[in-house]
């Protein structure tokens, strides 16, 4: 028997951040970044709530360690608050969940009954929609999945209009990320019919409006296609969950403090090529995820007769991609060193085949094909 549920309220489109209005009465703290608090972003949002009283935290940072998840239940306390907004990217929702979460265990407030929103301002993680959280160990270098349908955020808000700002890079990574969530979702062992109908919507998605709104960041259509396929590459891997690319790209990044969103890129051609493992095919036996993704070649209108040719031209078309938004393709492009990867190379190895993302996988994963495939991406 499988499962297929969500609990998150989603209300997208302009004029989303209305929603907010029925917040009466309440002690509101707002989780940030300080780049967002510069661009004005929490007092936008704050301008909804004129009938609360709001406290701003905007301790997040990228990749948020523990420390920050501490400050912000600090911060909690101090402003006696009984909701929370997370207003932002990826880490920022990540982190005020496991503020929220932190606060239930440590302080002893029934969070779960709180009203608690997430905004995302980058159409990326799908973090607005799932129960997973990533908290950084800076001292280890490790990044680590949080997984509890206790993280799910209440409500979430997809205004297309708080995503504009985003850079170009910005909008890259993330929209890459939106890519690898569905893909990797579609050819996960939880796969299901309800996980692919979106992953196949926002793979389509990604494809069309990512370059669109790379080139022009205030095309609000494309913005808002963006957000709306992030959202659902949230839902289908909550459900079906990830693979390799994910377990990799936590584990390289963490090393070697590569952007989410693009060591993800980086890695999902050569992750496509593993499970598909069209060398180790026999009698015309495939593997399902090779004919998977020859149906989503299929999907996007490229010509795919064969599952072997539908596969090549999946690849070429996800390369393609990378390079007219500039993304690297190896390590060294990317700028590290032989001896940097070299350094961290078994430590990567080691935390990629624990993670929980990798379980996923359709292919089972080996230490030497780890090791191969981080050979290839670093490009020495």
């Amino acid at each position: 028997m499988k499962e297929f549920s969500f609990s998150t309220r989603i209300f997208f489109g302009e004029g989303a951040l209305e929603r907010l209005r029925k917040l009466e009465d309440k002690h509101v703290m707002i989780v940030t970044d300080r780049f967002m608090a510069s661009m004005g972003v929490p007092d936008k949002v704050a301008s909804y709530l004129t009938r609360c009283q709001v406290a701003v935290f905007d301790g997040v940072v990228p990749d948020p360690p523990i420390e920050v998840v501490a400050a912000g239940v600090q911060a909690l306390q101090a402003c006696g608050a009984e909701a929370m907004i997370a207003v932002g990217g990826g880490s920022t929702i990540d982190a005020a969940k496991a503020i929220r979460a932190v606060a239930k265990q440590t302080l002893q407030i029934d969070t779960d009954r709180w009203e608690c929103f997430a905004i995302p301002t980058t159409s990326g993680t799908g973090s607005e929609v799932t129960e997973y959280a990533v908290i950084t160990d800076r001292a280890k270098g490790i990044k680590y999945p949080l997984d509890s349908k206790a993280l799910r955020p209440p409500v979430a808000i997809l205004d297309p209009q708080l995503t504009v700002s985003a850079p170009a890079s910005v909008t890259a990574d993330a929209g890459m990320d939106v890519l690898t969530h569905a893909m990797e979702a579609y050819v996960s062992k939880g796969a299901n019919d309800f996980s692919d109908a979106l992953c196949e919507k926002a793979i389509s998605l990604v494809f069309r409006f990512l370059p669109l709104a790379y080139q022009d960041g205030t095309n609000l259509l494309a913005r808002e296609k963006l957000h709306n396929a992030s959202c659902m590459a949230g839902l289908a891997f909550n459900s079906a969950g990830l693979g390799l690319t994910h377990g990799m790209a936590h584990a390289v990044g963490g090393k070697l403090h590569i952007a989410h969103g693009r060591i993800n890129a980086m890695l999902l051609p050569h992750i496509i090529s593993f499970n598909a493992n069209l060398t180790g095919v026999r009698n015309g036996e495939y593997t399902l995820a090779a004919k998977k993704y020859q149906r989503i070649a299929k999907t996007l209108d490229l010509p795919a007769p064969s599952v072997r040719l539908g596969v090549s031209n999946l690849l070429r078309e996800v390369e393609h991609l990378n390079r007219e938004l500039k993304i690297p393709s190896t390590l060294k492009a990317w700028g590290a060193t032989p001896e940097q990867v070299k350094e961290v190379e078994q430590e990567i190895i080691s935390a990629a085949l624990a993670d929980v993302t990798t379980s996923s996988n359709p292919r089972p994963a080996t230490a030497e094909c780890v090791e191969a495939i981080l050979h290839r991406l670093s490009g020495f």
